[in-house]
């Protein structure tokens, strides 16, 4: 695994990271309702986020995002809300949701 190093700008005071990782049926319609939810991110208080794509099949996304809190990041991770976009965004299988600290 290669390290990521994020500036202070990038990650805004974030002690936080929610890694999310899960194939979707099409990129340009998972996108579209992911933009559709920016207020529920900014609900619990998401600081920021990035999408990346894996260069090979570019319906396997991974999201980050950046909060405050361990228990802001634990609260979006399981909120309904999320849990409804996820299936109207089409995800394709279980997602693989990991939360980290900053040490």
């Amino acid at each position: 695994m290669i390290p990521i190093h994020f500036t202070d700008k990038e990650r805004d005071g974030a002690q936080a990271l929610l890694v999310v990782r899960h194939p979707v049926e099409d990129y340009a319609a998972w996108r579209e309702v992911y933009d559709s939810i920016e207020p529920l991110r900014q609900e619990f208080g998401c600081t920021g986020q990035s999408v990346f794509q894996d260069p090979g099949n570019p319906n396997d996304v991974t999201v980050l995002h950046y909060w405050s809190t361990l228990e802001q990041a634990q609260g979006f991770a399981g909120s309904e809300g999320l849990k409804e976009a996820m299936g109207r965004a089409g995800v394709a299988g279980p997602p693989r949701i990991e939360i980290v600290t900053e040490a």
